[in-house]
């Protein structure tokens, strides 16, 4: 009985120094969040007998490698998946449901991150993350640390830098091609950080498309030097961004340049990671890598290889809706544009005519159904009224004030175009293979097949720096 008691009481102990060892570990001085648009894990592979020992394999041998992430909405593009990592959620609470959107208002098309309050720096693009509807997970950071983090976020593009940043960063920095400059906002600065200014100078000849990701990791170092990130032990929070479009030319992949693109982008990543690493020791840091889920792949012809295919034609389709639901209500213009596969209503003349909204899109929607090429048509009442809203896709993406009232789905394989606006796209659903990567800070090396949901990213960076979740993310951390 009494070697019973010891025993308990040791083992108490023992359990009681592994909480408190746990507890006190310190957290990350410095998290880096990498996003590579477009990266694809079959290409990752398929190059791997060409890189180096200290970019892919070390990320894949040394750290929690997620085989298979997953985006839970569509349709998914830069600036929609950059959102969902940083805020945890879909564009269903952040708002960023793409690139860009159709303004209700004024029926003109804007980017995302449009802001004319807000001139640019060295850019003469006026920009603010005001579109982004919730807090990021850097936004918390900012306010866990009571404005002490330094956050910063560096990107070739406007929207990717500016999204990842979030609200409350320090500064955003991007590539103009226009100035073929590295550039910012007003938002951030009054003027131009030295050191930013002092690169710009240094490359006067200007970076081109081919060095890109190289410079994003000059940028993103120098960044770290003259801030001083990572150097006390207040969490500070690095976004950036590196790119692995595919290069297609004359309709053509190009494999020589993508194997070069790929190659480029391991050495940018033992570059990045082992500078860092030699800064503030691997435990002091946490990488996380991932992509953005999608891939502007090459356009096909499937007529030549007899698989199903056709051109649904939004614009008429829009026309002939116009003429049809005068037909029911009397002539008026009930439809006021199209951008993409998005129908936009003229919902103020209808609600005058005191026209049933709910029965007018049903009668819309079965009128667009009956089309050839249509696979599915959605309102924005049934997308709005939805029991479970993780029972779709879209529902996730759907945000109201950016979205139009009629969302048509386009067989795969079928062409949608807009004659008047340009724009077209082949639509496809297939999923793209791409990994989450988390390496250092303490990470044990696992393989990790189960599939895994991207919001769950800033939930796990925000247990891991002790800080709370973005305020619209319900996700649970990974570990």
């Amino acid at each position: 009985m009494i070697n019973k008691y010891i025993t308990a009481t040791i083992l108490a102990i023992v359990a009681g120094n592994a909480v408190e060892a746990q507890v006190s570990r310190p957290v990350p001085r410095l998290v880096v969040n990498i996003t590579i648009d477009q990266l694809r894990t079959d290409y990752i592979d398929a190059f791997m007998p060409s890189y180096g020992n200290d970019g892919f394999k070390k990320l894949l041998r040394s750290g929690a490698v997620y085989c298979n992430a997953q985006y839970t909405f569509a349709p998914i593009d830069r600036a929609s998946s950059i959102a969902s990592i940083a805020t945890g959620t879909t564009p269903s609470n952040n708002g960023i449901t793409g690139f860009r959107w159709l303004d209700k208002n004024s029926l003109i098309p804007v980017t995302c991150v449009d802001d004319n309050e807000y001139e640019g720096i060295f850019t003469n693009e006026s920009s603010s993350p005001k579109n982004i509807a919730t807090t990021t997970v850097n936004d918390e950071l900012k306010i866990a640390t009571e404005g002490a983090a330094v956050i910063y976020s560096i990107a070739q593009d406007r929207d990717a830098a500016i999204i990842s940043g979030g609200h409350a960063a320090d500064g955003a920095v991007w590539f103009d091609e226009n100035t073929k400059c590295w550039c910012s906002s007003k938002y951030y600065f009054k003027k131009a950080p030295k050191w930013l200014e002092e690169y710009n100078l240094t490359n006067v000849d200007g970076d081109t498309d081919d060095n890109l990701n190289s410079s994003t990791t000059d940028i993103a170092l120098q960044c770290i030097e003259a801030n001083k990130m990572g150097d006390d032990h207040v969490t500070d929070m690095l976004s950036v961004t590196y790119e692995a479009k595919l290069p297609i030319k004359k309709d053509k992949l190009d494999k020589d340049k993508l194997l070069d693109k790929y190659v480029g982008l391991d050495k940018e990543l033992e570059r990045l990671t082992t500078a860092i690493e030699n800064k503030i020791g691997k435990s002091n840091v946490l990488f996380v890598i991932t992509s953005t889920g999608y891939c502007d792949d090459l356009n096909v012809d499937y007529a030549r290889y007899r698989i199903p295919n056709g051109t649904f034609y939004v614009n008429r389709t829009a026309d002939l809706l116009n003429m049809y639901l005068g037909a029911i209500y009397g002539q008026d213009k009930y439809v006021e544009s199209c951008f993409y596969n998005q129908i936009y209503l003229n919902i103020k003349e209808i609600e005058l005519k005191r026209i049933n909204i709910s029965e007018l899109l049903s009668r819309a929607q079965t009128f667009i159904m009956q089309l050839s090429g249509v696979s599915n048509v959605l309102t924005s009442r049934n997308l709005l009224l939805s029991a479970d809203k993780n029972s779709s896709r879209l529902r996730n993406w759907f945000f109201p004030n950016n979205c139009g009232d009629l969302i048509i789905e386009v067989s795969p394989g079928w062409k949608l175009l807009n004659e008047k606006k340009f724009q077209q796209y082949i639509s496809k659903d297939n999923a793209m293979p791409f990994p989450l990567i988390f390496y250092g800070a303490g990470i044990t090396a696992q393989e990790v097949t189960t599939p895994v949901t991207i919001d769950r990213i800033a939930p796990t960076i925000a247990k891991t720096i002790r800080i709370r979740a973005p305020n619209a993310c319900s996700a649970a951390p990974l570990y």
